[in-house]
């Protein structure tokens, strides 16, 4: 797995779909599809992808730890 942070490349609004998408590899568009039909479930979906697209480091962004 990967380091969770939004890409600069593939994104559509914020680049969270694709940043889950790389973290559980899989593709963005299965991601966005899964994010599409979770919003026609009761609960805080939009909220939370505010949430990650704020949280979130842009991928150039990212700081490596130094090991």
């Amino acid at each position: 797995m990967t380091a969770l942070a939004r890409p600069t490349n593939g994104r559509m609004i914020g680049g969270v779909c694709a940043a889950l998408a790389r973290r559980f590899g899989t593709s963005a568009t299965t991601m966005r599809v899964i994010f599409v039909l979770s919003c026609l479930l009761p609960g805080p979906q939009f909220l939370l992808y505010i949430a990650l697209w704020v949280l979130l480091p842009t991928e150039g962004k990212t700081r490596q730890a130094a090991w």
